[in-house]
């Protein structure tokens, strides 16, 4: 309305009792008018409030925004260490270090049962290293020349031979032709022997000397048994070498690894909370969006300012009741005064005369 506001009036509110309903009531200088103040009011109201909603909206979006900010710094910041100290330990998880820790163990107790089974292997190639008088690589050397056909051929025929040499050395002294030529034929049959030996075995002329190339007989079982034995204990030893060092670098890594699964942990656990608290501060955020009426509840209008069908002031009813008592207390006055005049005269009367008194006057 093209007025000033103190021109506007005030609006007249009534609170209605147990109730969350307001009454607003406009004065104005005609029906019309005061429809059009109430109505000017109402649209004044609600964009006051509408206003206010706004201003309360932005300030908590700036509030929360800022807040949201810090959260994310301190989730990034949080999740930044952990990637750096993934990246320099190798350690993805602290689950992963208590799974290296396990694994520790269980490669200690399987460390402690193969150097019992290594020892148990060991002594028992010693003894019959010691029983049969040689090595197990001799005894497997032995075994694979006498599984030469060849080879058993020249140990038959060096056998023959050395039988003929003992047999003619019985009979005959050293430098008798029989003697000379057995001795000839059995050095030949057992330099042949020693160069097929040499051929399969590879061995040196120190171990072809103290190899013994008669046939192996009843021992053949002894030697495959201290072959084997040996193979067992080769084998053993070269899984307890390779699982010492495979145990020596798994204790190295996990005590290298406590001090940062410590503060890996640590650091998931700040995450997990600074997580936890971002995605709250963001619901909250986004609940405050959608709750506008938190502060200043929705307002609904039960009824639109109507025409006045009569004036509010003044009330015929009380005027004319307010008249007729200001005529009545009227009356009532003359009426006491026509009773009270015989005392009103009296005193009148009794009143002495001004005009007759003394004059003093002041001499000059």
């Amino acid at each position: 309305m093209d007025m000033h506001p103190r021109d506007f009036g005030e609006p007249r509110i009534e609170l209605v009792d147990q109730t969350g309903l307001i009454h607003v009531s406009m004065v104005g200088n005609s029906p019309e008018d005061a429809q059009a103040r109430g109505e000017v009011l109402l649209a004044a109201f609600f964009s006051e409030i509408e206003a206010l909603r706004a201003d309360e909206a932005s300030i908590r979006e700036t509030g929360a925004g800022e807040a949201i900010e810090d959260y994310r710094q301190s989730v990034l910041a949080t999740r930044e260490e952990i990637s750096r100290l993934q990246r320099e330990t190798g350690l993805i998880s602290a689950e992963q270090f208590d799974t290296l820790v396990a694994e520790t163990d269980v490669l200690r107790e399987r460390m402690s049962d193969l150097t019992a089974t290594l020892e148990e292997k060991t002594e028992g190639v010693s003894a019959l290293q010691s029983s049969l008088g040689t090595t197990p690589r001799l005894a497997a050397a032995a075994l694979r020349l006498h599984a030469d056909t060849e080879f058993a051929a020249l140990a038959t025929a060096m056998s023959d031979h050395a039988a003929l040499l003992s047999q003619a050395r019985g009979q005959f002294g050293d430098n008798h032709p029989e003697v000379r030529s057995a001795r000839a034929a059995y050095a030949a049959t057992a330099s042949e022997a020693a160069a097929r030996a040499a051929q399969l075995t590879d061995l040196s002329g120190d171990e072809l000397a103290s190899l013994d190339l008669s046939h192996v007989g009843s021992r053949a079982g002894l030697l495959s048994q201290l072959v084997t034995l040996e193979a067992e204990r080769s084998g053993l030893a070269a899984e307890h070498a390779a699982m010492s060092a495979r145990l020596a670098a798994a204790e190295e890594r996990r005590i290298a690894l406590i001090e940062p699964a410590a503060r890996l942990e640590d650091l998931s656990r700040d995450f997990e909370v600074a997580e936890a608290v971002f995605a709250s501060a963001m619901a909250r955020s986004q609940s405050t969006k959608t709750d506008l009426f938190a502060s200043y509840p929705m307002v609904q209008v039960l009824e639109d300012p109507s025409l006045p069908t009569e004036p509010s002031s003044p009330k015929r009813k009380l005027a004319l009741a307010a008249g007729v008592a200001a005529t009545m207390f009227f009356l009532m006055g003359l009426m006491l005064g026509w009773l009270r005049r015989p005392l009103i005269e009296r005193l009148v009367n009794s009143t002495p005369d001004v005009s007759s008194a003394p004059v003093m006057v002041a001499a000059e």
